[in-house]
């Protein structure tokens, strides 16, 4: 049937990381297991994706991994969770982390997550929404420099080049840490993983770089332009406030009704305050 709803994608989230130039913050906790406006990291995307519809996930872990299955375990019991070990996490980077989740993905879609990236529920609907098979979340609204992995898309919003070298001022803006990818283009993905981790040299690549090397053998990639909307990538203490102020109340899961709602009432407002 055409206007059957196909299966909401698999959520693979990748948690390995030590999160150092956070530190103090990150000495005794996973990045992801820190609280930003009353609700945990982790917590807060996870239960965006159930807001979505999404059910289904996969955790890379390394750094503390038993205190975030703990954690996960604990707060969401009853969701398909499979967990996936980075046990080289020390020397290796997300591009490795995401190749390990390629037995547990098989050949599923999926919504692809850095895990220190807190983002406002109305960022993944539309991802979920876009009808294009391989989307990357961009942001135009951010000052471009050699940390932010850049995007250069062509007037159709078709991603041309993506990566940390890409030249800011070529770039469109910035990925911000969230895709979606097709279940044929996820099999592509694995094989240049695979290959780029045969070399020591790449253990500490990103996963972009795989993204990248698609892109210039042909593989289509959507840039889906999130401007305006709420997100924060956490790195630094100077993040981790910024977070906190944009993202000031607890996450609660809500349906796609119950936001449609809450955006008319919104919307209401809007117009008899500027009346």
């Amino acid at each position: 049937m055409k206007n059957e709803k196909h299966r909401a994608p698999v959520a693979v989230i990748l948690a390995a990381g030590i999160g150092s130039r956070l530190s103090p913050l990150t000495d005794n906790c996973p990045k992801s297991l820190l609280s930003v406006g009353g609700s945990v990291i982790l917590e807060r995307m996870i239960r965006n994706c159930l807001s979505c519809g999404m059910s289904q996930f996969i955790l890379v872990l390394g750094h503390r991994a038993d205190e975030i299955k703990k954690f996960v375990d604990k707060t969401f019991r009853g969701i398909r969770v499979t967990y996936v070990i980075n046990e080289r996490y020390r020397e290796t980077n997300t591009g490795y982390s995401l190749m390990l989740a390629s037995d547990a993905i098989g050949t599923a879609e999926f919504v692809k997550f850095d895990a220190d990236v807190v983002f406002d529920v109305k960022i993944l609907r539309q991802l979920l929404d876009s009808d294009h098979a391989n989307v990357l979340c961009i942001d135009r609204n951010i000052a471009l420099e050699d940390e932010e992995v850049k995007v250069i898309a062509n007037d159709q919003m078709q991603v041309l080049e993506v990566g940390k070298s890409v030249d800011p001022k070529r770039a469109l803006g910035e990925s911000i840490g969230v895709e979606k990818i097709s279940s044929g283009t996820g099999a592509l993905l694995f094989v240049e993983l695979s290959e780029m981790m045969e070399s020591r040299g790449n253990l500490q690549a990103y996963y972009e770089a795989a993204y990248a090397q698609l892109v210039d053998k042909g593989t289509q990639f959507h840039a889906l332009d999130i401007s305006g909307l709420d997100w924060t990538e956490i790195d630094t203490a100077k993040d981790f406030a910024a977070a906190n102020a944009m993202f000031s109340s607890p996450v609660t899961t809500i349906s796609r009704g119950q936001q449609k709602v809450l955006d008319e009432a919104a919307d209401e407002a809007a117009i008899h305050t500027h009346v």
